[in-house]
């Protein structure tokens, strides 16, 4: 089938079946090929941002964090949601977050990768920064989960290891290690924090 001859999966309905704190459920009746229609369910979900903060001596900057749904803690990344609003840009978030997170801010960043987290069901996706050039921040007040949050200095090959042998098993850090070990093997530049970001979820953020 050519391009130009591909299906259009058009929405023919659709009805929000719950909506929380930070997502909602909807039901869409979308026309497949054929003209079949199927009944696929979406959960709306802020974007969100994540940080490999790497200083000097190549450490990045990760963070030990319960996580309930799986009833344990993780080695991740600083990371957060956008919460802020349709209009909340990214790179201000990401900043944000590196700073309530780790208590560091940092002078130079760079977009190192795009993550659309499980679109089999969900639109959630994740812009993932590299910031370097690190400084230190006045220790920040934290509530809730953060407030049991540890910040371990992990050397990037390390990482690397952690996350091939099943140790950082968090999507976002897995990837986000694995992209900046990449990135730091390729000569390839890395996109500036302007670059496009196509798939960047508005949906449920316009609801509030």
């Amino acid at each position: 089938m050519t391009p130009s001859h591909r299906h259009e999966f058009v929405t023919r309905s659709s009805r929000t079946v719950y909506e929380g704190a930070i997502l909602a459920l909807r039901v869409d009746d979308v026309e497949m090929p054929g003209g079949r229609t199927a009944r696929r369910e979406v959960v709306e979900h802020h974007g969100a941002v994540a940080v490999v903060a790497r200083d000097d001596e190549g450490r990045i900057a990760m963070v030990r964090q319960y996580r309930h749904p799986i009833g344990r803690r993780l080695l991740e990344l600083p990371a957060g949601l956008l919460d802020g609003g349709p209009d909340e840009d990214p790179l201000t978030a990401a900043q944000r977050e590196l700073a309530e997170e780790t208590d560091l801010a940092a002078d130079r960043w760079r977009v190192l990768v795009d993550l659309a987290v499980s679109p089999g069901f969900t639109d959630e996706a994740l812009r993932v920064y590299l910031a370097e050039g690190l400084h230190h921040l006045d220790a920040a007040e934290r509530e809730d989960e953060e407030a049991d949050m540890v910040l371990e200095w992990v050397p990037l090959a390390d990482a690397v290891n952690l996350a091939l042998s099943g140790e950082i098993v968090n999507a976002t850090a897995a990837a986000g290690v694995l992209a900046a070990a990449a990135a730091a093997a390729s000569d390839r530049p890395l996109r500036s924090t302007d670059a496009p970001w196509q798939d960047q979820p508005t949906a449920f953020a316009a609801r509030k």
